[in-house]
């Protein structure tokens, strides 16, 4: 057996967040090694970013000597020093809401579509990531770092002793064996935590209820095409559709449409799980045909679409929302990905899990005794329950309202005035303890409200006469977080820059 040096940290997992870590870790003189079970490049999903995340990333770069996390934050910059790494353009957030057996239907006013920009140009625009090539890339970074990685190892031993981790490993064949002050599980599953670190895994208690099928597409048609083909109304549309988180709002769920520059196609159907239990038992290919039958629009941008190599055909998930019972313990923490989720509705993905690794990093770059660092881990798994609660409750908010587009996007509107609070606070130099402002006593509760009020509107039927007061106290709720002119009538549905000016 190969004994290998003692490390500080031992990383489980390499994908974006665990070689952030290491790198970030590394610049501040600690010892790190990276774990991978698998290797790059490889298919993965969670490739929406935000403003949020792009802040995170600047932020990072500059705080721990990582200039091209920086080039990777905005699509003019990305294009100019990495045009090799494939993203896409992702100029915001697109909805349309599609009925059974119907063509999509709206009108000069946009009642049927809803496009939320955030960014005022393709230049400072977020993006789409290609997480095969943008997990590939980082792991390169970090091997020019000299971090030691391992790929291809199987950890099937984990000892605490004292203050020390032991861990056996097996690679290629070749057993090895580490020492490690602390663990950081960077997997993004519960399985290694569960395995190893006395932690348990939960669904219950969320709100939402989903899973999904997905896979990556090549030759699909775009979306703008479509709409100009068929005489809509788009010459007023702040960008081009196709370049923006897509959501098409069905009665099973919603499907997603994230494009890259190398005319590849991520879509996704994310099903409400708990309204469609004819669906639970179907292979994914299956549901995929099924469903989307059922909505000619959608449908006829994939006639002559093929499976990408990568992964080749659909996959289905398990539900998705996910809690361990702590994100900590005796020398390790969890990256928020691997604590938990909740849903991909909002791309909070890529964001939540940066804010994590950016939480983690501050406490570790304080020469902090072990019972400040204890505190400070207990106050970052406070934060993120809060966080992954207000989540669940952004998202289901969402889920419960689809079937009246109004309402519905009254109820998106609830994330983008959480997200402008957040963003507003990182710009003024104080960034606020949690994602989305989470710990915001009044922003949580007034969300928690409007959830209720949501849910009990559903059971209902819809009132045309209760939906629309609603809609009016919701555009009253969020007024102290609306910088942006969000549920202005007169842009028609149309907002041409949501985030704010950086």
């Amino acid at each position: 057996m190969k004994q290998l040096k003692k490390y500080d940290f031992l990383i489980v997992g390499s994908g974006f967040g665990g070689s952030i870590t290491a790198m970030a870790l590394a610049s501040l003189g600690y010892r790190v090694c990276v774990v991978e079970r698998g290797d790059h490049p490889r298919f993965a999903i969670g490739e929406s970013s935000t403003p949020v995340a792009d802040m995170i990333l600047r932020d990072l770069a500059d705080e721990y000597h990582l200039p091209f996390l920086k080039r990777l934050s905005r699509y003019g910059e990305w294009q100019k020093h990495h045009p090799e790494v494939v993203c896409g353009l992702k100029r915001g957030f697109s909805y349309y809401p599609h009925q059974k057996g119907e063509l999509f239907k709206s009108d000069q006013n946009h009642t049927n579509e809803l496009l939320v920009a955030a960014s005022v140009d393709n230049e400072n625009s977020d993006t789409n990531w290609l997480r095969s090539d943008v997990d590939h890339f980082l792991v390169q970074q970090l091997r020019k770092m000299d971090i030691d990685y391992f790929d291809h190892t199987t950890i099937y031993g984990v000892d605490k002793i004292v203050d020390q981790w032991n861990i056996l490993a097996e690679r290629k064949n070749k057993k090895l064996s580490f020492t490690a002050g602390r663990i950081i599980d960077a997997t993004g599953s519960s399985i290694f935590a569960e395995t190893f670190l006395d932690a348990t895994s939960t669904s219950k208690g969320f709100q939402t209820n989903s899973f999904a099928v997905y896979s990556h597409i090549k030759e699909a048609a775009h979306w703008q095409q479509y709409l100009n083909q068929n005489d809509f109304h788009t010459s007023d549309y702040p960008y081009n559709p196709d370049h923006s988180a897509l959501h098409h709002l069905i009665d099973e769920g919603w499907i997603w449409m994230l494009r890259f520059n190398n005319d590849l196609l991520s879509s996704g159907m994310v099903i409400d799980g708990s309204t469609n239990n004819d669906l639970h038992g179907l292979n994914a290919d299956t549901i995929w045909m099924e469903v989307l039958k059922q909505y000619p629009s959608v449908q006829s941008l994939f006639k002559t679409a093929l499976p990408a190599d990568t992964p080749g055909g659909f996959l289905k998930s398990n539900r998705l929302q996910r809690r361990l019972n702590r994100t900590h313990g005796e020398g390790w923490v969890a990256l928020n990905h691997t604590a938990g989720f909740v849903d991909p509705l909002h791309s909070t993905g890529i964001a939540h899990t940066l804010t994590g690794v950016e939480k983690l990093l501050k406490l570790f770059r304080k020469s902090g005794s072990k019972a400040e660092i204890q505190k400070g881990l207990e106050l970052i798994e406070v934060n993120y329950y809060k966080e992954l609660a207000f989540i669940d409750l952004l998202v289901s908010s969402c889920y419960k309202s689809r079937g009246h587009f109004q309402l519905f996007s009254a109820a998106v509107m609830l994330y983008f005035a959480a997200s402008i609070q957040y963003e507003q606070g990182r710009l003024n130099g104080s960034t606020p303890d949690s994602f989305l402002c989470a710990a915001d006593d009044d922003l949580f509760a007034m969300v928690e409200l409007t959830h209720a009020e949501i849910s009990s509107l559903r059971e209902k039927g819809f009132p045309g006469k209760e939906v629309a007061d609603l809609v009016e106290r919701v555009r009253a709720r969020i007024a102290p977080y609306n910088s942006v002119g969000l549920m202005d009538d007169s842009k028609r549905n149309m907002y041409e820059h949501t985030a704010v000016v950086l």
